[in-house]
């Protein structure tokens, strides 16, 4: 069993670097060429979907957790957006927009807004309160205090929620070839031209780019992490260990006798 198993990925492996007959014997599928059209496809959709619901989710978003109103829509739509079933928007879009990239797109869109704009409400809503008293104290505008301090402060929150949208996309871009697009989900789903080999080769690249996407992204997440609190997340233990590694020991003034 688990030798056959391992034949499979080998042959599935083998699938994307190698082209060979479709199931029919009438095209050549598969191969480095397909799979880099199908990729760049695949990572430009969900990069174009990602990018037009940051654009519309994170100011949106910040303004809402900014002025801390109106935190019912921002649940709602969360809610919304993890109920309806994606492929009930691709029929709903073809019906009004027709097939096509401009279909998917907006499907992937609608998909990523939610746990964008929560993110950003809730970073933004929670912004330390101090910090920003302080912020107004010191004659700060109320678009100042938001871009200077809230919007710094909720960054690794919005790109918590940017993460998750991206990776959201990435994998659900696989059924965009239902709307005539040409994505991995192309081989996944016509299995009786690239049979069970092309799609686990498929399914594994797209595991691929979305494990990248989810790694890379949570890279950008702890560079744009403020260090101040990076420093307040450490354990006591942690912070002691710091201190340690500095070039001096603080020592205690001895009174004298």
């Amino acid at each position: 069993m688990t030798f056959a198993i391992v034949q499979d990925f080998l042959a599935a492996f083998e699938f994307i670097f190698q082209a060979r007959e479709s199931r029919a014997g009438t095209v050549q599928v598969g191969g480095l060429e397909e799979f880099a059209f199908l990729t760049g496809n695949h990572l430009l959709l969900s990069g174009i979907a990602v990018a037009v619901a940051v654009a519309i989710a994170v100011p949106i978003g910040a303004y809402l957790g900014h002025i801390g109103r109106f935190q019912f829509l921002a649940v709602s739509i969360s809610n919304v957006g993890r109920a309806v079933p994606v492929l009930a928007l691709i029929a709903f879009f073809i019906a009004f927009v027709g097939v096509g990239f401009t279909n998917v797109a907006l499907v992937l869109v609608l998909l990523a807004i939610p746990p964008i704009l929560t993110n950003a409400y809730v970073g933004t809503a929670q912004a330390d309160r101090d910090t920003v008293d302080s912020a107004r104290g010191m004659g700060l505008t109320e678009r100042q205090r938001l871009t200077r301090i809230e919007l710094p402060l909720a960054l690794p929150t919005i790109f918590g929620g940017i993460r998750t949208s991206a990776v959201n996309v990435v994998a659900t871009a696989t059924i965009a070839p239902y709307a005539n697009v040409e994505t991995l989900g192309q081989p996944i789903i016509n299995f009786n031209v690239y049979g069970g080999t092309g799609q686990l080769a498929a399914a594994i690249v797209v595991a691929t780019i979305t494990l990248a996407v989810d790694a890379g992204l949570g890279g950008v997440q702890r560079l744009v992490t403020p260090k101040g609190l990076k420093l307040a997340a450490q354990p006591a233990g942690g912070r002691r260990s710091l201190l340690a590694r500095l070039p001096f020991t603080p020592r205690r003034k001895v009174q004298p006798s």
